[in-house]
Formats: structure tokens, sequence, C-alpha cells
């Protein structure tokens, strides 16, 4: 009995914590921004499908979050993971914005595959700091590797992948990934068992 109200306070605990309340509070800001900007730009033109779409990233990086913070209490685990997950917010939201190469379908879509590499490392990995190293380091090659196989697919012209610009935005994302992936291998190799003394 005492047990299970132990329990319950400690999910009323979670519920109402000021962080995760002022994460989602910032969260619905941003959502609500571009609405209230609408009011007073014509600059800012947002239909149902941005919204929506706005959300879904806000939403998942919220849920990643969650998840990421019930599962460790690792401050560098929690980090690599925030990194990983802004990244991965980045990538969509500014590829869905301006794209990375273009603002054509054919090669903004496959963007979505870089993330995808990520997601399912990790769940492969079953969220351990080694798998997780090696899920961002397989991510960031997507993500290096893919304007080289759009040119080669004749989907972006070489003027188109080989400009500064996708070489920029490429480099910040990998950058981005393998930052991830470096703070997941710290996690690992402090977690790993030390080998015993020799005894002589």
């Amino acid at each position: 009995m005492h047990r299970g109200k132990a329990m319950a306070k400690t999910v009323e605990r979670r519920r109402w914590n000021p962080w995760r309340l002022l994460g989602w509070g910032m969260a619905a800001g941003l959502l609500l921004l571009p609405l209230v900007a609408m009011q007073f730009t014509d600059e800012v033109v947002w239909d149902a499908f941005d919204f929506v779409f706005m959300g879904v990233l806000l939403g998942g990086v919220g849920v990643g979050l969650e998840f990421t913070f019930r599962r460790s209490g690792d401050l560098t685990f929690r980090i690599a993971a925030g990194v990983a997950l802004a990244t991965g917010f980045l990538l969509l939201w500014g590829n869905a914005a301006v794209g990375i190469i273009a603002e054509r379908d054919e090669v903004r879509v496959p963007y979505v595959s870089v993330v995808a590499v990520a997601l399912i490392g990790a769940t492969l990995a079953r969220f351990r700091p080694a798998g997780l190293a090696r899920a961002m380091s397989a991510t960031a090659l997507a993500q290096a590797s893919l304007p080289v196989i759009l040119w080669a697919a004749g989907l972006a012209s070489p003027a188109e992948v080989w400009s500064s610009r996708v070489a920029e935005l490429t480099g910040f994302f990998v950058v981005l990934w393998m930052l991830a992936a470096v703070l997941f291998l710290k996690v690992a190799r402090a977690r790993r068992p030390r080998p015993p003394l020799p005894i002589f």
C-alpha cells in the first residue's frame, strides 16, 4: 500500500517537474510564434501542414528528451542525446524550409533517410552508449555521402552538389553527428569495467 502511494507521488512529481513544464511550454511557444507573426506581417505564411509538421518535429524532440532523462541520469549521455535530437530537428526543419541542396522535393525528401539511419541505428543498439556511438557515426557518414549519391543518381547537378553552401551545411551536420558519437563513446568507455589489477 505504502509502495503504491510512493510510486504515485513519484509519477506526480515527474508530471509537474518545473523543467519538464518549461520544456513543453517552450515547444508550444515556438509552435505558436509563426501564428502570432502572421497577424503582423505578410512575410510569414504558414498553412495547416506547416503547423502539423513543426508540431510533429517539436513533439518528437520532446518525447526523445523525456525518454533520455528517464533512461539515464548520466549528464554526458543526456547531452549526447540532446545534441543528436537537436541535429535531427535542425536537419529536417532546415531542409523542409529552404533545402540543403535545393528546394525540389527529389533532393529534399532523401534527407529524411539521414534521420532514419539515426533512429534505426539507435533502436538496433537498444539505446546503449556504445551502439549509439556507432549509430551516430553511421549517420554522419550518411549525411556526408548523400549529396554525392544524389549527384550520381542524376537528381542534382554538379554545380548544386559541389557548391560551398552544400559543403558548409553538410560539414556542419556531420560535425554535430560526430560530436554526439564522441559523447556516447565517452559514456560507453566510462561504463566499461576495468580489468582487475594483476596479483604478484
